[in-house]
């Protein structure tokens, strides 16, 4: 490329100006902005949740999500207990399935709270049933209150903690049956009342799932010499 010559008695054209710091960080926070709205809405859509109307905390939609993520959890912490204890395979698959789906399930559930802006707790449990289903079970032994239908107390947990080998699977499966049976009910309301189609959908998908989970386990349960405990 040939440079171009200046003419005697003419200026040399000044260099385009930078821009200033503060232009510049201007324009990466309206990126920045501009990412977030579009990062919302993706968290919307990945939880599959439409954003016309926010469930409120009394709602079935906010209510289900709510007691179903703590029952989910204690279901979780057997799964995983399970997973520690046992070295029967069938034990140990059918506790990594519940393990797995239940942990992606209450994530879920635990992501419409936050995106509706609701506590992740509070309020009575089953409450949002309506016709009485408020719970009143036996008070768990750590002072957290009524446990729902199915959950194990804590002395439970602790007497399965205690156990090895097949006595260990098999108390493992009598809680986990009583479990599952436990949270049908509430699967099965909000899957014709809650107003969220995703709240609809998972609360259905959960309740066809345990039923068959159910099913298995008492299979395996009766082939290891034990019975189920009484439904809740």
């Amino acid at each position: 490329m040939t440079a171009t010559a200046t003419r005697p008695g003419q200026e040399t054209p000044a260099p385009a100006p930078r821009p200033r710091g503060r232009g510049l960080r201007a324009a990466l926070l309206a990126v920045i902005a501009v990412a977030l709205v579009a990062l919302g809405g993706g968290l919307a859509v990945g939880l599959g949740i439409g954003q016309e109307a926010t469930p409120t905390a009394n709602s079935v939609d906010a209510g289900f999500s709510r007691d179903m993520a703590v029952h989910h959890r204690q279901g979780v912490e057997m799964a995983n207990l399970a997973l520690e204890r046992s070295t029967d395979p069938e034990i140990r698959q059918i506790a990594f399935d519940i393990s797995s789906t239940q942990t992606n399930q209450a994530g879920q559930m635990e992501g419409w709270l936050a995106l509706w802006g609701l506590p992740r707790s509070g309020g009575e449990h089953m409450a949002w049933m309506g016709g009485g289903h408020a719970s009143h079970d036996t008070p768990s032994t750590s002072g957290s209150g009524a446990l729902m239908p199915g959950m194990a107390t804590e002395d439970e947990l602790a007497a399965l903690r205690s156990l090895s080998g097949t006595a260990f699977d098999v108390e493992f499966l009598r809680l986990m049956i009583r479990h599952h049976q436990g949270g049908f009910d509430m699967a099965q309301y909000a899957a014709g009342n809650a107003a969220e189609p995703a709240v609809r959908t998972l609360a259905r998908s959960i309740a066809e799932t345990q039923t068959a989970e159910v099913t298995t386990m008492v299979g395996m349960l009766t082939a290891r010499g034990g019975t189920p405990l009484p439904a809740p």
